[in-house]
């Protein structure tokens, strides 16, 4: 079944960080999917709103991600200047999902590429 390992994830947001400024944040943890298939779950902190965007396939095999924000308690304000960096981060975060998109038209893993060598 197709899906994208955290391994793959994190050389895809390794290319990415080499197509745009900013990402530096940006991490992939293990996400358990169907089987224990490591589907892998891409977070990008906010710096500005205090709260992080999850990022996942849709669907395991599907191109399409979708986009989640973290729960927040509370309400927030911000200066004009705090806004267009907040802003300038979903920026970022918008540019990696559209990457993410790309990279998985057509994407297979590999049976190995999942494979940590933990075995």
């Amino acid at each position: 079944m197709p899906f994208r390992s955290k391994k793959t994830l994190e050389a895809w947001i390794d290319e990415f960080r080499t197509t745009i400024e900013g990402g530096a944040l940006i991490t992939v943890l293990v996400q358990d999917g169907t089987d224990g298939a490591d589907t892998g779950l891409v977070t990008v902190p906010l710096r500005t709103g205090s709260t992080e965007i999850f990022m996942q396939p849709v669907s395991i095999g599907d191109a399409r991600w979708s986009i989640s924000f973290g729960a927040r308690s509370d309400a927030f304000e911000l200066t004009a200047a705090e806004l267009h960096a907040l802003a300038a981060e979903l920026l970022v975060a918008a540019s990696l999902c559209q990457f993410l998109q790309e990279k998985s038209v057509g994407y297979e893993e590999e049976p190995d590429a999942a494979d940590d060598g933990d075995a």
